[in-house]
């Protein structure tokens, strides 16, 4: 029989481990014969429902964490997009008809991520096996003496002992990092504050940090207005991940919007943060470049140290980059040597691009595959809004959930 004639309905109707299949708001949306038969449920108790609603903890055991540890791990399948394994659970279910009664039940699970055309989750699959005849007669056992246990019934409770206690350690663990994350988060926020961009509606600016970080990293955006009915942009990638690297990319882009407010020339904006990234630990070998917009003579100056090159894009579809510009990055030099800057000419309605690396560069593939992808799509979609042309663009090349390196990306309607 070929794959495509295969009936996968029926195999999962009949796999003999329990399933269940949810949706990202972690509502039942499928079943199968195994779960119902273990849980003792037919498909109309379950299918529509919320999980939790189906399965709330038995508030008769103070003890009880089911809810909280697997809503944990389905929200980590939801973020990091990777099956997740969880550790031995008693989580008590409610006995059909009988309000308010629970019996004890101990299930191994595991939750599988289903992703969808745009790289999100789409369902999850719930496998459990239902352990709970292994762990009463375990707990049978225990109370036997040591000489009456057998050298297998032994080891056993052994390895039960120690799932227990790697359990408890791991959601320890696991608290300990979502507090550290969501310090991170609210750092990464505050530090990509951006006033002046809410007075540029023909502005839309992305940050994606890299899948499986802290959700903090080394990318950055910034928009600047200046005098005279001038504007800039930036975008800037700090080498590494995590809250180190998100120090350095607070420092620098803070020190780059100061620059150009006081000098207004984007390479001499750049030269004063080259100089200065020299005394920052971790800051050697960030990329970036800095766009000043001149509105009213319809000129783009741009300085480029070591960053993929912005691109503008006209109506009709053909692009160029703003590769004239670029210098080694920032602080690679030994000696000062004054930044390049180059000036380009746009007509109203052109789009203009900045983006950091992981948008394009993926891993055993060459840059300029990733830069001409990155092309196609913009002549594509570069009718439309700066913030459709982003969401379209992160779609099209597969990374609106995220990728392996973070992103920053801003599009300007000129």
């Amino acid at each position: 029989m070929q794959p495509s004639q295969m009936d996968y309905a029926a195999l999962f109707a009949a796999t003999p481990s329990p399933y269940l299949v949810l949706a990202p708001d972690l509502v039942i949306a499928e079943v199968n014969q195994a779960y119902l038969d273990a849980t003792r449920r037919t498909r109309d108790d379950l299918i529509g429902q919320h999980i939790f609603e189906a399965f709330p903890d038995n508030p008769a055991d103070p003890e009880a964490d089911g809810v909280r540890n697997l809503n944990a791990s389905l929200h980590r399948v939801l973020v990091s997009r990777e099956p997740d394994t969880m550790a031995l659970q008693k989580y008590d279910i409610p006995i059909v008809g009988r309000p308010g009664a629970f019996e004890e039940r101990w299930w191994s699970p595991v939750n599988t991520p289903i992703q969808g055309p745009d790289g999100s989750v789409a369902w999850i699959i719930h496998r459990v096996e239902d352990v709970t005849a292994y762990v009463h007669a375990h707990a049978h056992s225990a109370r036997r003496t040591s000489r009456q246990l057998t050298e297998r019934e032994a080891l056993e409770a052994e390895l039960y002992a120690r799932a227990r206690e790697l359990q408890v350690l791991n959601e320890e663990l696991r608290q300990a990092h979502n507090r550290e994350r969501q310090v991170a988060v609210t750092l990464q926020e505050a530090m990509l504050q951006s006033p002046d961009l809410d007075r540029h509606e023909n502005v839309a600016v992305r940050y994606l940090p890299a899948t499986g970080s802290l959700n903090v990293c080394g990318d950055w955006y910034d928009v600047v207005d200046l005098s005279d009915g001038r504007f800039s942009v930036a975008v800037g990638d700090v080498v590494g991940h995590g809250l180190e690297a998100a120090a350095v990319m607070g420092m620098l882009r803070s020190a780059l919007g100061a620059a150009i407010r006081a000098l207004e020339r984007p390479a001499q904006a750049m030269e004063v943060v080259g100089l200065y990234a020299r005394s920052v630990q971790g800051a050697l070998n960030t990329t970036a470049v800095k766009v000043m917009v001149d509105t009213h003579s319809r000129l783009i100056i741009y300085s480029n140290a070591g960053h993929p090159p912005p691109v503008l894009v006209h109506p009709d579809g053909d692009w160029e980059l703003l590769d004239q510009a670029t210098d080694p990055p920032l602080g690679a030099r030994p000696q000062h040597v004054p930044r390049p800057q180059a000036g380009q000419m746009y007509t109203r309605g052109d789009l203009l691009v900045l983006y950091t690396d992981g948008l394009i560069e993926r891993r055993d593939e060459h840059i300029g595959v990733g830069l001409n992808r990155l092309t196609e799509a913009l002549s594509r979609y570069c009718t439309l809004s700066p913030e459709r042309v982003a969401d379209a663009l992160l779609a099209e090349l597969g990374v609106a959930g995220g990728a392996r390196d973070d992103i920053a990306l801003v599009i300007v309607r000129l």
